[in-house]
């Protein structure tokens, strides 16, 4: 902030300015921190000294936007001010002048309403109209809230249930002597068992069951190795006539090892 002083007249705010400034005589420019700065003088003393203080002190006075927000409950105030039907380019013109929303956004404002159900649109012929009015908005907030008292009901009403849950499970198990005992005795049984498990687990590769099911499981791949020998013997008989190939260049193209045979 800085003003601009002659003598002892602020001429900083309108209502208390002296007479107009004449030619030839001295001002004095004062920021607001105390510092002072002469300029030369007349008005062009005056001017000089404002381009002083603004490059010293930074004043800016940039006009802060809108947010998003306050955008979408602008245009709201539109509709409900109103009570009327709008097409697009009615709500261009209208909300910049009245309120302050710049014309190049109220398209995207417009439908982020639309999607969130606030303002209702149709189309007539080949135009668009928009439209919200206050008792709509009333009702939604009448419906919401008796959706969210419901929704409270309804936790709350878990929550007692969940209560009486916890109560009822804490009979029987208040910290007595006697249950720490039971609690220590049980956990050195769980140990016990563990070590059990442990040991059994050694010998498993002599338990019958686990042997008669390895016994069961090599019968099966001793089967399925003699299925696919017999399949590679029936196409290498079936390429000798078919082709004269000799047996020795088919195992060599195709990889089969000289010595394979049926295992007994």
């Amino acid at each position: 902030m800085f003003g601009f002083l002659k003598g002892n007249v602020n001429l900083r705010n309108p209502e208390e300015q002296a007479p107009q400034p004449q030619f030839g005589r001295g001002y004095r420019c004062v920021a607001a921190g105390g510092a002072e700065v002469r300029g030369a003088e007349g008005v062009a003393g005056v001017a000089k000294c404002a381009e002083q203080l603004s490059a010293c002190c930074g004043v800016q006075s940039k006009k802060k936007g809108l947010s998003f927000e306050e955008k979408r409950a602008r245009m709201m105030e539109i509709f409900f001010e109103t009570k009327d039907v709008f097409q697009l380019k009615d709500i261009e013109k209208i909300a910049p002048k009245e309120k302050g929303i710049t014309s190049m956004s109220v398209k995207e404002i417009l439908q982020s309403l639309v999607d969130d159900g606030m303002v209702d649109t149709d189309r007539i012929g080949t135009s668009n109209y928009f439209w919200a009015f206050p008792s709509k908005a009333l009702h939604a907030r009448k419906r919401k809230l008796g959706e969210l008292e419901s929704q409270f009901a309804e936790s709350n009403q878990k929550k007692e249930t969940l209560q009486k849950s916890i109560e009822k499970s804490k009979i029987g198990r208040e910290d007595t002597a006697e249950r720490a005992a039971l609690l220590e005795e049980l956990a050195a049984l769980r140990q016990k068992k563990e070590q059990l498990k442990a040991e059994i687990d050694k010998y498993r590769e002599c338990d019958p069951d686990v042997i008669e099911e390895m016994r069961q499981t090599n019968k099966v791949a001793k089967e399925a190795a003699n299925r696919w020998t017999d399949n590679i013997f029936s196409i290498k008989s079936w390429a000798k006539r078919k082709f004269g190939f000799e047996e020795s260049r088919i195992d060599k193209g195709f990889g089969i090892p000289e010595d394979l045979d049926y295992i007994d």
